[in-house]
């Protein structure tokens, strides 16, 4: 019987993104990710190299995952502020690109995988946020694209502290999305405000 080394791959990859969502880079272990995917862990190293590579495969697979399922479109504040539920909606559903770049933030601090294929999508973000906001600088464009991520990542990675400060209950996740709206449709206004004729 022929092995599949798709299949054993893509098993691999999935074991691999929670125990390293679950653990970050320095805490996940090879023997957990090879036990889980029911593959020996020899595998890893053939298939991925080091941890830390896998950790580079992971993380790559997971960013242009939701950077294409999760686009910018139409035009004006009320584009971004869409786009900004949209996300926070992604990560309520799915928090493994959340917890994964914040694994690697605290870990690897500036180091960045992929940083030629990540800069091009950041870019392309960023072009179509000024597609949707015209006029506005590339920068304020970067720094609102930058304020969603935040606001969206953060209710993901941080629900303790949302629970210190407000009272968790059914409608909780629906009032936290609709303030990050909110906010974004402001700081979009604000920016286009700024840009518009006297």
């Amino acid at each position: 019987m022929a092995w599949d080394t798709e299949r054993t791959k893509r098993l691999l990859l999935d074991a691999a993104t929670a125990e390293f969502c679950a653990n970050g880079l320095a805490g996940a272990r090879v023997d957990r990710i090879a036990s889980e995917a029911g593959v020996n862990k020899e595998r890893i190293y053939q298939y991925f190299g080091r941890k830390d590579e896998l950790f580079d495969v992971v993380i790559a697979s997971q960013l242009r995952r939701v950077m294409d399922e999760v686009p910018i479109e139409g035009s004006g504040p009320e584009a971004l502020a869409a786009y900004a539920g949209r996300l926070f909606d992604h990560h309520q559903a799915d928090a493994v690109l959340p917890r994964l770049v914040f694994w690697e933030g605290l870990e690897r601090g500036d180091h960045v995988v992929d940083r030629a294929e990540r800069t091009d999508r950041c870019r392309s973000k960023i072009d179509r946020t000024l597609e949707a906001l015209p006029g506005v600088s590339r920068e304020d464009a970067a720094d609102l694209l930058l304020t969603i991520i935040a606001l969206c990542d953060a209710w993901a990675v941080l629900p303790e502290l949302d629970g210190l400060m407000v009272a968790r209950d059914e409608g909780r996740a629906a009032r936290r999305r609709a303030v990050v709206v909110a906010t974004v449709r402001l700081a979009a206004q604000s920016l286009v405000d700024d840009v518009a004729p006297a």
